[in-house]
């Protein structure tokens, strides 16, 4: 009789094995789809586990006028959208300049957004000067 209780617990101690492998997999898939889709990560802060790519804007570092027009004003001032003027149009931009109040009126504008313009064209982390660089590049005014 022992030599079957030995033949019949060898398979219930591989049984018990795989039951308790099945189990640590299960828990660890369950884990895995419980993880965070993203993380936040706060500048000037230490992101411990992430690479943190940095652009342009990214860590305070400034834009130059090409770059913020190329990423945010060419769409609608390249080809004059719903009105807006086109970049090098010097007679629009100094016309509306004249309306507003020269470029410190145009900037003020800017960063308010004017009809279908968001506020600051869509480039939200600009500073001011930036802005008001990259009008004066665009319209020519000084």
């Amino acid at each position: 009789m022992n030599l079957i209780n030995k033949i019949l617990a060898v398979p219930a101690v591989v049984l018990a094995l795989w039951a308790v492998a099945a189990q640590a997999t299960v828990t660890d898939d369950i884990a895995k789809r419980l993880e965070p889709v993203g993380q936040v990560c706060v500048q000037g802060k230490e992101c411990a586990g992430m690479d943190v790519a940095a652009s342009a804007g990214a860590g305070g570092g400034a834009k130059t006028p090409d770059d913020i027009i190329a990423g945010h004003c060419n769409a609608c001032h390249g080809t004059g959208l719903l009105g807006s003027p086109k970049i090098g149009d010097a007679a629009d931009w100094g016309k509306r300049a004249k309306e507003q109040g020269g470029l410190d009126g145009l900037l003020a504008k800017a960063i308010t957004g004017v009809n279908a313009m968001p506020p600051k064209g869509t480039c939200a982390d600009c500073s001011d000067a930036e802005l008001k660089a990259t009008i004066s590049q665009m319209s020519g005014l000084k």
